[in-house]
């Protein structure tokens, strides 16, 4: 396991290459599970915990929560129990439309440790809506010579419901003249087409009403209605007849306004009036209208707005050829879009953890999830890091990726840094997103404060005035915030009975020393007062500097951060006579595997320690 992390950490490159499509059978998968549309809000799906094979209290110590896909929040986990309810009630139709299954992803995210498993909940129909015709009013122009056996086609019926909950069969009202039958579009739609069985006589009849009725699938089946109004007509011999019976075409999703889609064109050898033939769109839907039109004088079609492949696949749509004697002919346009790479990918970062404390091991930094609505290529990604970063990025569950980092952070060295999440795609052009994200280091009292010099040179004069200030010692901390604020403070010599108290005090702020009465050489020639420095938060936040108990060895000066961590120096203060003056002197320290953090020598009349009387 070592040796793969630090083969891991050496790596330069952080490329991850993810296919979005090859990915689709992870086995990190729950469910299927299901649901019937219209279930009260709190119902039970499903009981995770079970599902996942995890204890009754692990969903809860693991922080196992659910991610679901769009903006709302359709299924709620109760992680007590690890029971998945339904939120709210799920209308199957404003949810997938005509699309079955009806099919809604989610993932289990379990963040102790990082686990994600991808989910999806079928949406199961209900008989709730019934068969609706868009028309209040269906007219048709037959001739009186027609001949039986001809057939026209009507207008479907539309029902919200999917599979055989949708309409499924039409009935027309009994008469003597006409029967309808039930045809099924490419699409799987039904719609009908009135059969003429028994030849029409205008001069006998000429109007006939019907009564057209869809009916559903349902148990009961759920029904609508529509009249039918016939109009005899006199004799045009010829309908309009299409050159193909299907016009199948193929145009790139950047085609812009205006582009000709294809024209259609039909025939009719009649001659006059009854020869000249009109365009229009058979019963085109909403989303036809607004994206095609035709000009019915010509047959061309073309496009009213820029279509998008990764919104509608393909159009199918039937074109009607109307002659002057009312006679019409049809045939069926299948228009399918082709995929271009105008989709960059996306990211979407689901969890994201900063501050993140300096000395932890590997840690999850954030997850994000990567999608391309483009299709083959263009839908396959390539996500990436900066390459000079301590952080890596592991691909988790189908589009799902963990940042974490390579080793542990040291806010000394930086506390500070912007990741940039780039991601992209394999098509033509390629197209990149990029995210940034910012991860502060938090601080961590793991540095103990050291004094800027190894030793120190002081002179003083006897007789001198009290509360003389003899000179200064510093110490830094190189932590942040209440862990590199640092206190002085007098520790107890090393021999019991000098009276250090009433010689010398150091200020606890700024190390200032003052010797506190005036002194004199020929009563004390020399004396040792060893100065401790601490760090005011963490172990020592009460204001007390903790030190080690018992006798201090003479030649240890003690320097603590949290008062679990300290460098020692060694001090003697002597006063000397023979050349009129006194000195203060620190005498170089001892310290045993500390050579890095001493210069090892001494340093002799520091301008910055001159006291007073300017020696």
């Amino acid at each position: 396991m070592e040796m793969g992390w630090m083969h891991s950490w050496r790596q330069r490159q952080v490329l991850v290459f993810f296919v979005l499509l090859s990915m689709s059978g992870a086995s990190a998968e729950l469910g299927p599970y299901s649901v019937v549309e219209e279930t009260e809000r709190g119902s039970f799906v499903t009981n995770l915990g079970k599902d996942l094979g995890l204890g009754l209290t692990e969903m809860f110590t693991r922080a196992a929560r659910i991610i679901s896909q769009g903006s709302k929040e359709h299924l709620q986990l109760k992680v007590q129990t690890g029971d998945l309810l339904i939120n709210e009630k799920l209308d199957r139709e404003e949810l997938c439309g005509q699309t079955e299954p009806c099919l809604l992803y989610f993932q289990v995210l379990m963040e102790k440790p990082l686990e994600i498993f991808q989910a999806e909940l079928r949406v199961k129909d209900i008989n709730d809506h019934s068969p609706v015709f868009t028309e209040r009013e269906m007219i048709l122009k037959i001739p009186e010579n027609s001949l039986p056996g001809i057939s026209f086609p009507l207008s479907n019926a539309l029902d919200l419901d999917v599979g055989s909950n949708n309409v499924q069969n039409y009935k027309i009202s009994p008469n003597s003249h006409f029967r309808v039958l039930t045809r099924n579009r490419n699409d799987g739609r039904k719609y009908p087409e009135l059969v003429l069985d028994k030849e029409l006589d205008r001069e006998e009849e000429q109007e006939i009403s019907l009564t057209l009725t869809a009916l559903d699938g349902g148990s009961p089946p759920r029904y609508g209605t529509v009249q039918v109004h016939i109009e005899v007509i006199d004799s045009n011999d010829n309908a309009p007849e299409f050159e193909q019976s299907l016009y199948k075409v193929h145009i790139p999703e950047n085609s812009p306004v205006g582009s000709l889609v294809v024209t259609v064109s039909a025939s009719d050898v009649d001659s006059g009036v009854y020869g000249k033939i009109s365009y229009t769109f058979f019963q085109p839907s909403e989303d036809i209208s607004k994206t095609l039109e035709v000009n019915p004088m010509t047959g061309e079609i073309r496009l009213r707005k820029q279509v998008d492949f990764e919104t509608v696949l393909s159009y199918e749509v039937d074109i009607k050829a109307t002659d002057g004697g009312g006679l019409s002919g049809k045939c069926t346009l299948l228009l399918q879009i082709v995929d271009v790479n105008d989709n960059p990918p996306e990211v979407t970062i689901s969890a994201l953890t900063s501050p993140i404390p300096e000395n932890s091991p590997e840690t999850m930094v954030a997850v994000f999830s990567v999608s391309d609505p483009d299709s083959g290529d263009n839908g396959k990604t390539i996500s990436s890091i900066q390459d000079d970063l301590p952080f890596l990025l592991k691909p988790s569950v189908k589009n799902f990726y963990s940042l974490v980092t390579r080793r542990a952070l040291d806010r000394e060295e930086r506390a500070e840094y912007n990741i940039t999440i780039t991601v992209t795609d394999m098509g033509t052009p390629r197209l990149k997103t990029q995210h940034n994200i910012t991860v502060l280091v938090s601080d961590v009292n793991d540095n103990a404060p050291a004094f800027t010099q190894a030793s120190y040179t002081l002179r003083v004069r006897e007789n001198n005035s009290p509360a003389l200030h003899i000179g200064t010692v510093s110490a830094t901390d190189t932590d942040a915030g209440a862990n590199a604020q640092v206190t002085y403070s007098l520790l107890p010599p090393a021999d019991p009975h000098v009276p250090l108290a009433s010689l010398v005090s150091i200020n606890a702020d700024n190390g200032h020393l003052f010797a506190l009465r005036s002194l004199d050489y020929e009563a004390l020639r020399a004396f040792e007062f060893r100065v401790g420095a601490c760090g005011r938060g963490g172990a020592a936040r009460a204001g007390r500097c903790s030190v080690p108990e018992g006798p201090f060895p003479g030649h240890l000066v003690d320097v603590s951060g949290t008062g679990t961590l300290s460098h020692s120096y060694q001090y003697q203060v002597c006063l000397s006579g023979g050349t009129g003056t006194s000195e203060f002197k620190f005498l170089k320290p001892t310290i045993p595997n500390l050579e890095s953090q001493s210069t090892g020598r001494e340093i002799e009349e520091n301008p910055s320690f001159r006291n007073s009387f300017g020696i």
